[in-house]
């Protein structure tokens, strides 16, 4: 399946340096992301872009159609990091509670990266038209069923209790979201593995069934092995 910025950004046939191009693509969102941060989305202009990104305006339209595009991948480039790097944390990882740990480890490092797009995706998704608001919707939708399946897999091993899995689902992805929303003040308390280790105590410890009490307490499972896979992820 082509990523979520490649559906939007589609690669011309004539293109033959791919990866050149998406490299190129990266800094160019990168630049933008970096100054909707910091002047707003509509003081930002994309000759602004262009000169943060060592690039021409022109060159710019041969990547975007308009300055809504851009703001647009700035977005889905978060959700495709969810897409690439969930599946990744948990490869090889048979625990379904080791599974729910590193996912989320890996979720929370992925806003961790990307802080400015988090916060920009909140503030100003608004000023995308409906379509385009659809997209990231279903986008989230896609990448939240991960989530859940790794939860509804706990919930069907009787590790989890029968809660409403997206519900749960939404605690998680809350939770992580949190790390950029409130940075400011989670910074002066914990670094990022002690968010995640605090966070995944107060979801397992709400969740969990005699029976996944028993996996934790009689060390069936790793809850740090599990935050270092989710930390580690390789892209190859």
């Amino acid at each position: 399946m082509p990523s979520y910025i490649d559906q939007v950004c589609d690669l011309k046939s004539q293109i033959t340096d791919k990866r050149k191009f998406r490299q190129r693509r990266a800094e160019i969102i990168a630049a933008a992301v970096k100054l909707f941060a910091e002047k707003g989305y509509y003081r930002t202009k994309v000759q602004d872009i262009a000169s943060r990104a060592g690039v021409s305006a022109g060159l710019i339209y041969q990547y975007v159609k308009d300055k809504e595009t851009l703001l647009l991948l700035s977005i889905l480039d978060v959700l495709d990091s969810y897409a690439t790097e969930l599946p990744l944390a948990v490869r090889g990882i048979e625990n379904p509670l080791e599974r729910c740990c590193a996912a989320f480890a890996a979720y929370c490092k992925v806003v961790d990266e990307r802080r400015e797009a988090t916060v920009l995706a909140y503030r100003s998704t608004k000023s995308l038209p409906p379509e385009q608001r659809q997209l990231i919707k279903n986008a989230e939708r896609d990448t939240n069923k991960m989530i859940s399946g790794y939860i509804q897999a706990c919930i069907n091993q009787g590790l989890f209790r029968p809660v409403d899995c997206e519900l749960a689902t939404y605690q998680v992805v809350m939770h992580a979201h949190a790390w950029a929303l409130k940075h400011w003040q989670f910074k002066n308390h914990f670094d990022l593995e002690a968010y995640v280790a605090q966070g995944l105590d107060l979801f397992l410890h709400s969740m969990l069934t005699v029976k996944g009490r028993a996996l934790l307490d009689n060390g069936g499972f790793d809850q740090t092995s599990a935050i270092t896979a989710g930390f580690n992820v390789d892209l190859e």
